[in-house]
């Protein structure tokens, strides 16, 4: 085991001064064979706006986070590794991505998986059933103002003590 690590019997809440507290997420970088082709594709799957634009990036704006998109993947397709996204409608990604002719599938877990041309593994979730809530300003933000979380997320919230 790690000893830098807390054990069950040292609290984070006694190191806690001695590492600094992960407290969210920025960005997630993916790598795309071709930008446009990408940009144009993803414009199918899910409403947003571009962040920023460089010559072989974009960046896509989620409110106080992005996804950064990167021309030159050169891997072969991910297995296990993926990233997740959230939306506000399961069902049109998941209708969107078929009709785009993507591997997509409901995960199991109640979202939807998506491989992408490039083979990045894409786990799609609705904003309803997760555990974290936006800001109203992000809310306002992406137009996101009269969603509501699931009993069971709410449940989840108020469980971890979040509220």
């Amino acid at each position: 085991m790690d000893a830098s690590l807390p054990t069950a019997a040292e609290s984070y809440h006694e190191r806690v001064n001695e590492r600094a507290r992960l407290i969210g997420m920025n960005h997630v970088a993916i790598e795309v064979g071709d930008l446009e082709a990408a940009l144009e594709l993803y414009g199918k799957l899910f409403e947003f706006e571009l962040r920023g634009r460089m010559s072989r990036m974009a960046f896509i704006d989620m409110g106080d986070q992005f996804l950064a998109v990167s021309e030159g993947r050169a891997q072969g397709p991910d297995d296990g590794r993926h990233f997740g996204l959230v939306v506000d409608d399961l069902d049109a990604v998941l209708a969107a991505a078929r009709e785009a002719g993507l591997e997509a599938a409901p995960s199991g877990l109640g979202g939807i998986d998506i491989r992408d041309p490039w083979g990045n593994f894409l786990q799609v979730v609705a904003y309803s059933e997760i555990q974290f809530e936006r800001t109203p300003g992000v809310k306002r933000k992406l137009g996101i103002e009269g969603l509501e979380k699931s009993e069971k997320a709410r449940r989840q919230i108020r469980d971890r003590g979040l509220e």
